[in-house]
Protein backbone atom coordinates (compact mmCIF):
# COMPACT_ATOMS: atom_id res chain seq x y z
CA UNK A 1 0.00 0.00 0.00
CA UNK A 2 1.29 3.47 -0.87
CA UNK A 3 2.28 5.71 2.01
CA UNK A 4 -0.75 7.42 3.52
CA UNK A 5 -3.30 5.52 1.43
CA UNK A 6 -6.31 3.65 2.76
CA UNK A 7 -8.53 0.94 1.22
CA UNK A 8 -11.75 2.87 1.88
CA UNK A 9 -11.44 6.69 2.01
CA UNK A 10 -15.17 6.96 2.78
CA UNK A 11 -14.43 5.73 6.33
CA UNK A 12 -11.88 8.49 7.07
CA UNK A 13 -12.71 11.61 9.06
CA UNK A 14 -11.17 14.27 6.85
CA UNK A 15 -12.01 17.24 9.06
CA UNK A 16 -9.01 19.44 9.78
CA UNK A 17 -7.93 19.51 13.42
CA UNK A 18 -7.73 22.66 15.49
CA UNK A 19 -4.49 24.61 15.40
CA UNK A 20 -1.84 23.92 17.95
CA UNK A 21 -1.71 26.78 20.47
CA UNK A 22 1.77 27.75 19.21
CA UNK A 23 0.47 28.48 15.70
CA UNK A 24 -1.39 31.68 16.56
CA UNK A 25 1.55 32.79 18.72
CA UNK A 26 3.97 32.28 15.84
CA UNK A 27 1.79 33.96 13.21
CA UNK A 28 1.01 37.03 15.29
CA UNK A 29 4.67 38.03 14.95
CA UNK A 30 3.92 38.91 11.34
CA UNK A 31 1.69 41.41 9.57
CA UNK A 32 -1.32 40.17 7.63
CA UNK A 33 -1.25 43.34 5.49
CA UNK A 34 2.00 42.20 3.84
CA UNK A 35 1.63 40.71 0.33
CA UNK A 36 0.43 37.11 0.28
CA UNK A 37 2.92 34.91 -1.61
CA UNK A 38 1.18 31.80 -2.96
CA UNK A 39 2.66 28.92 -4.95
CA UNK A 40 0.67 25.85 -5.97
CA UNK A 41 1.84 22.91 -8.03
CA UNK A 42 2.09 19.18 -8.58
CA UNK A 43 4.84 16.79 -7.52
CA UNK A 44 6.05 15.92 -11.03
CA UNK A 45 5.78 17.29 -14.53
CA UNK A 46 6.20 14.11 -16.59
CA UNK A 47 3.50 13.07 -19.01
CA UNK A 48 3.28 9.54 -17.60
CA UNK A 49 2.06 10.79 -14.21
CA UNK A 50 0.00 13.77 -15.40
CA UNK A 51 -2.07 11.84 -17.92
CA UNK A 52 -4.46 13.97 -19.92
CA UNK A 53 -2.75 17.22 -18.95
CA UNK A 54 -0.52 17.83 -21.95
CA UNK A 55 -1.98 18.76 -25.34
CA UNK A 56 -1.08 16.51 -28.22
CA UNK A 57 2.18 17.60 -29.80
CA UNK A 58 3.68 19.06 -26.64
CA UNK A 59 7.43 18.94 -27.23
CA UNK A 60 8.76 19.84 -23.81
CA UNK A 61 6.75 18.95 -20.72
CA UNK A 62 8.49 21.32 -18.27
CA UNK A 63 8.13 24.26 -20.64
CA UNK A 64 4.39 23.65 -20.91
CA UNK A 65 3.89 22.81 -17.22
CA UNK A 66 5.66 25.98 -16.06
CA UNK A 67 3.29 28.11 -18.09
CA UNK A 68 0.27 26.53 -16.42
CA UNK A 69 1.57 26.42 -12.82
CA UNK A 70 3.84 28.75 -10.87
CA UNK A 71 5.64 25.99 -8.92
CA UNK A 72 6.75 22.36 -8.91
CA UNK A 73 7.50 20.09 -5.98
CA UNK A 74 10.59 18.60 -7.54
CA UNK A 75 10.56 14.95 -6.48
CA UNK A 76 13.05 13.96 -9.20
CA UNK A 77 15.93 15.24 -7.05
CA UNK A 78 15.00 12.75 -4.32
CA UNK A 79 16.26 9.90 -6.49
CA UNK A 80 19.32 11.63 -7.95
CA UNK A 81 21.07 14.80 -6.88
CA UNK A 82 21.16 17.12 -9.90
CA UNK A 83 24.29 18.71 -11.33
CA UNK A 84 24.65 22.44 -11.84
CA UNK A 85 24.18 22.15 -15.60
CA UNK A 86 20.88 20.27 -15.15
CA UNK A 87 19.57 22.86 -12.70
CA UNK A 88 20.41 25.72 -15.06
CA UNK A 89 18.77 23.87 -17.97
CA UNK A 90 15.55 23.39 -15.96
CA UNK A 91 15.55 27.03 -14.88
CA UNK A 92 16.04 28.31 -18.42
CA UNK A 93 12.93 26.45 -19.61
CA UNK A 94 10.64 28.26 -17.16
CA UNK A 95 9.25 31.80 -17.11
CA UNK A 96 10.08 34.48 -14.55
CA UNK A 97 8.20 33.99 -11.30
CA UNK A 98 8.23 30.20 -11.50
CA UNK A 99 9.63 28.41 -8.43
CA UNK A 100 11.26 25.02 -7.89
CA UNK A 101 10.94 23.19 -4.55
CA UNK A 102 13.53 20.38 -4.79
CA UNK A 103 13.43 17.38 -2.47
CA UNK A 104 16.73 16.57 -0.77
CA UNK A 105 18.19 13.31 -2.15
CA UNK A 106 17.33 10.04 -0.42
CA UNK A 107 21.03 9.27 0.02
CA UNK A 108 20.95 11.98 2.70
CA UNK A 109 17.55 11.29 4.24
CA UNK A 110 17.02 7.54 3.86
CA UNK A 111 20.37 5.84 3.27
CA UNK A 112 22.65 7.87 5.54
CA UNK A 113 19.76 9.05 7.73
CA UNK A 114 21.42 12.45 8.31
CA UNK A 115 24.61 10.80 9.60
CA UNK A 116 27.83 12.26 8.15
CA UNK A 117 26.01 13.99 5.28
CA UNK A 118 27.67 17.41 5.20
CA UNK A 119 29.60 16.83 1.90
CA UNK A 120 26.47 15.51 0.16
CA UNK A 121 24.38 18.43 1.47
CA UNK A 122 26.96 20.95 0.26
CA UNK A 123 27.04 19.31 -3.19
CA UNK A 124 23.25 19.37 -3.45
CA UNK A 125 22.93 22.97 -2.26
CA UNK A 126 25.75 24.12 -4.54
CA UNK A 127 23.73 22.74 -7.47
CA UNK A 128 20.25 24.03 -6.57
CA UNK A 129 21.54 27.53 -5.91
CA UNK A 130 21.76 27.57 -9.70
CA UNK A 131 17.98 28.07 -9.77
CA UNK A 132 18.76 31.57 -8.40
CA UNK A 133 15.50 33.54 -8.00
CA UNK A 134 13.55 30.48 -9.15
CA UNK A 135 14.51 28.48 -6.05
CA UNK A 136 11.54 28.42 -3.71
CA UNK A 137 12.56 26.15 -0.84
CA UNK A 138 14.27 22.76 -0.57
CA UNK A 139 12.70 20.13 1.64
CA UNK A 140 13.82 17.10 3.58
CA UNK A 141 11.45 14.14 3.86
CA UNK A 142 12.57 11.59 6.42
CA UNK A 143 11.76 7.88 6.24
CA UNK A 144 8.78 6.82 8.32
CA UNK A 145 11.07 4.72 10.53
CA UNK A 146 13.26 7.70 11.46
CA UNK A 147 12.59 7.91 15.22
CA UNK A 148 12.74 10.94 17.56
CA UNK A 149 15.68 9.29 19.31
CA UNK A 150 17.71 10.68 16.39
CA UNK A 151 16.78 14.27 17.27
CA UNK A 152 20.48 15.15 17.66
CA UNK A 153 21.02 14.30 14.00
CA UNK A 154 18.26 16.70 13.00
CA UNK A 155 19.84 19.41 15.15
CA UNK A 156 23.26 18.88 13.59
CA UNK A 157 21.75 18.77 10.11
CA UNK A 158 19.88 22.08 10.37
CA UNK A 159 22.77 23.71 12.24
CA UNK A 160 25.16 22.92 9.37
CA UNK A 161 22.67 23.55 6.57
CA UNK A 162 23.62 26.52 4.32
CA UNK A 163 21.63 29.51 5.58
CA UNK A 164 21.21 30.97 2.09
CA UNK A 165 19.04 27.98 1.08
CA UNK A 166 15.50 27.99 2.58
CA UNK A 167 14.70 24.65 4.21
CA UNK A 168 11.56 22.71 5.18
CA UNK A 169 11.41 19.33 6.94
CA UNK A 170 8.85 16.53 7.07
CA UNK A 171 9.09 13.81 9.73
CA UNK A 172 6.86 10.73 9.54
CA UNK A 173 7.48 8.34 12.44
CA UNK A 174 4.35 8.23 14.61
CA UNK A 175 6.35 8.89 17.79
CA UNK A 176 7.19 12.42 16.65
CA UNK A 177 3.49 13.18 17.06
CA UNK A 178 2.48 10.75 19.80
CA UNK A 179 5.14 11.98 22.21
CA UNK A 180 4.34 15.64 22.88
CA UNK A 181 7.73 16.38 24.44
CA UNK A 182 9.54 15.11 21.33
CA UNK A 183 7.48 17.26 19.01
CA UNK A 184 7.89 20.28 21.31
CA UNK A 185 11.69 19.90 21.15
CA UNK A 186 11.55 19.42 17.39
CA UNK A 187 9.33 22.46 16.92
CA UNK A 188 11.58 24.60 19.13
CA UNK A 189 14.56 23.57 16.98
CA UNK A 190 12.77 24.59 13.78
CA UNK A 191 11.80 27.95 15.30
CA UNK A 192 15.36 28.61 16.42
CA UNK A 193 16.86 27.70 13.05
CA UNK A 194 14.13 29.33 10.89
CA UNK A 195 13.16 26.01 9.29
CA UNK A 196 9.65 25.41 7.94
CA UNK A 197 7.59 22.59 9.45
CA UNK A 198 5.85 20.64 6.66
CA UNK A 199 2.22 19.61 7.10
CA UNK A 200 1.03 16.46 5.32
CA UNK A 201 -2.65 15.79 4.61
CA UNK A 202 -2.93 12.10 3.69
CA UNK A 203 -5.93 9.82 4.15
CA UNK A 204 -4.13 7.07 6.05
CA UNK A 205 -1.88 9.24 8.24
CA UNK A 206 -4.04 11.77 10.04
CA UNK A 207 -1.38 12.10 12.76
CA UNK A 208 0.83 13.98 10.28
CA UNK A 209 -1.80 16.73 10.16
CA UNK A 210 -0.28 18.52 13.13
CA UNK A 211 -1.31 22.12 12.30
CA UNK A 212 1.83 23.55 13.87
CA UNK A 213 3.61 26.29 11.95
CA UNK A 214 7.17 27.38 12.65
CA UNK A 215 7.15 30.73 10.85
CA UNK A 216 5.24 32.86 8.36
CA UNK A 217 5.13 30.01 5.82
CA UNK A 218 2.67 27.13 5.45
CA UNK A 219 4.20 24.28 3.39
CA UNK A 220 1.43 21.75 2.78
CA UNK A 221 1.73 18.44 0.96
CA UNK A 222 -1.81 17.37 0.08
CA UNK A 223 -2.40 13.74 -0.96
CA UNK A 224 -5.75 13.08 -2.58
CA UNK A 225 -7.37 9.71 -1.99
CA UNK A 226 -8.90 9.33 -5.49
CA UNK A 227 -12.31 9.94 -3.93
CA UNK A 228 -14.97 12.69 -4.23
CA UNK A 229 -13.81 13.96 -0.83
CA UNK A 230 -10.61 15.22 -2.49
CA UNK A 231 -12.52 18.38 -3.44
CA UNK A 232 -14.31 19.00 -0.16
CA UNK A 233 -10.98 18.57 1.65
CA UNK A 234 -9.58 21.37 -0.50
CA UNK A 235 -12.56 23.53 0.48
CA UNK A 236 -11.65 22.99 4.13
CA UNK A 237 -8.08 24.05 3.44
CA UNK A 238 -9.30 27.33 1.98
CA UNK A 239 -11.04 28.10 5.29
CA UNK A 240 -7.97 27.11 7.30
CA UNK A 241 -5.67 29.26 5.18
CA UNK A 242 -8.08 32.17 5.49
CA UNK A 243 -7.85 31.92 9.29
CA UNK A 244 -4.05 31.73 9.19
CA UNK A 245 -3.85 34.67 6.81
CA UNK A 246 -5.89 36.80 9.23
CA UNK A 247 -3.34 35.96 11.95
CA UNK A 248 -0.29 36.88 9.86
CA UNK A 249 0.48 34.09 7.34
CA UNK A 250 2.60 35.54 4.54
CA UNK A 251 3.56 32.55 2.37
CA UNK A 252 1.67 29.46 1.18
CA UNK A 253 3.36 26.58 -0.63
CA UNK A 254 0.73 23.95 -1.49
CA UNK A 255 1.48 20.82 -3.51
CA UNK A 256 -1.18 18.42 -4.75
CA UNK A 257 -0.61 14.67 -5.11
CA UNK A 258 -2.86 11.65 -5.42
CA UNK A 259 -2.21 8.08 -4.31
CA UNK A 260 -2.85 7.15 -7.94
CA UNK A 261 -2.04 10.14 -10.12
CA UNK A 262 -5.14 10.72 -12.21
CA UNK A 263 -6.28 14.29 -11.81
CA UNK A 264 -3.77 16.26 -9.75
CA UNK A 265 -3.80 19.12 -12.32
CA UNK A 266 -7.60 19.22 -12.15
CA UNK A 267 -7.59 19.29 -8.33
CA UNK A 268 -4.94 22.01 -8.43
CA UNK A 269 -6.97 24.10 -10.87
CA UNK A 270 -10.00 23.82 -8.59
CA UNK A 271 -7.92 24.90 -5.59
CA UNK A 272 -6.20 27.80 -7.41
CA UNK A 273 -9.56 29.14 -8.59
CA UNK A 274 -10.84 29.14 -5.00
CA UNK A 275 -7.65 30.83 -3.77
CA UNK A 276 -8.06 33.57 -6.38
CA UNK A 277 -11.64 34.26 -5.37
CA UNK A 278 -10.99 34.07 -1.62
CA UNK A 279 -7.82 36.17 -1.45
CA UNK A 280 -8.29 38.39 -4.52
CA UNK A 281 -5.29 36.83 -6.25
CA UNK A 282 -4.64 36.50 -9.98
CA UNK A 283 -2.88 33.15 -10.17
CA UNK A 284 -3.22 31.40 -13.51
CA UNK A 285 -5.77 28.59 -13.40
CA UNK A 286 -4.16 25.66 -15.23
CA UNK A 287 -5.82 24.29 -18.32
CA UNK A 288 -6.53 20.56 -18.46
CA UNK A 289 -7.98 18.26 -21.08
Amino acid sequence: MKFGSTPDPALIDFSLPKDHTDTAKVLRQFNDTDPFEVYVGCAKWNRQDLKGFYPRGTKDELTYYSRQFNAIELNATFYKSPGKAQVIKWAEKTPGGFKFFPKIPNTISHLKRLDNVKPAVEEFCDAVIGFEKKLGMVFLQMHENFHPKFMDRVGEFVGDFPKEVPLAIEVRHEDWFGDQSSFDRYHALLLEQNVTNIIVDAAGRRDLLHMRLSGDTAFIRYVGANHPSDYTRLDDWIEKIKAWRSLGLRKLYFFVHQNLEKESPKLSAYFIDKLNRTFDLSLKVPAFL
